[in-house]
């Protein structure tokens, strides 16, 4: 009888360990979602590289928070977005992709704020850099010979569609067209004319301030394109407390530095 009575008791006691295992389990899983979802996710256009990942440093030392920042073209992130992908502030390259979002009603409006501004350059391998004076009607096609433009795509990617508006305002894109090398986003544009595979891009000029082996040529004039502007809001579907006290930092003063650093303007 206290034979039987042990093995009950085994079992039992078998059963309930498997149980308080499975509890466990599911807690630590429950935690860990928990944690991850305490982070703040920023989708962020990749010529904001250098300066964002300064502020978000800058932000886990005064709060101890993470921050988790997915770069991209702001065409690709603002697509992202409409089809669900999770985040907490987008910032844009440009005013359309946020305008995008807006219309879509999946930013919060009331966040929304005009938070940098850049200009666009043209750059060269630094070994072979000469300047370049960019006026109406300058003779690109030469300079190009053989090779191609490096360049962000144009119908979508902001640093093409401003370089794009510029040589149609120089009264040059029909003659270079044919020779753009488009690229899925600025910094991919700035790599190409890094490696030596373009011999001319147009970037920002806070990117080519990231890569020593590349040299400002020359600067497009303002009144060539639409200012460069970078909005910054918080998502219509973000569920994180912290996204606006983030969005606070990346706006005060605290920050300015970091973007100040990269070459950005930063607007009051």
């Amino acid at each position: 009888m206290e034979f039987k009575m042990s093995i009950k008791w085994q079992k039992l006691a078998k059963y309930f360990a498997t149980v308080f295992l499975v509890l466990s389990l599911a807690e630590s899983l429950r935690v860990s979602a928990a944690y991850a979802a305490e982070n703040i996710t920023v989708f962020a256009a990749a010529s904001l590289k250098n300066g964002l990942d300064d502020v978000a440093a800058a932000w886990k030392a005064e709060t101890g928070k993470e921050v988790t920042i997915s770069y991209a073209a702001s065409s690709a992130l603002a697509k992202q977005i409409e089809s669900g992908a999770p985040a907490d502030i987008f910032i844009s390259a440009d005013m359309d992709w946020m305008d995008y979002l807006e219309d879509k009603k999946l930013i919060n409006t009331a966040t929304r704020k005009s938070l940098l501004g850049n200009s666009i350059v043209l750059v060269a391998p630094k070994d072979k850099a000469k300047h370049v004076e960019i006026n109406k009607g300058f003779d690109l096609v030469s300079l190009l010979g053989d090779g191609r433009l490096a360049m962000g795509a144009v119908d979508s990617v902001p640093a093409g569609k401003y370089g794009k508006a510029a040589l149609q305002a120089l009264g040059i894109w029909a003659s270079i067209e044919s020779k753009v090398a488009g690229a899925e986003n600025v910094r991919a544009a700035l790599l190409l004319v890094s490696r030596g595979e373009a011999p001319y891009g147009i970037v920002y000029k806070t990117d080519a301030a990231t890569d020593e082996d590349v040299a400002i040529v020359g600067t497009f004039p303002e009144e060539s394109h639409k200012p460069i502007v970078y909005p910054i809001a918080v998502l219509t579907d973000s569920k994180n407390t912290d996204a606006m006290s983030l969005l606070g930092f990346i706006e005060s003063n605290k920050a300015s530095p970091f973007f100040e650093k990269q070459g950005f303007t930063v607007l009051k």
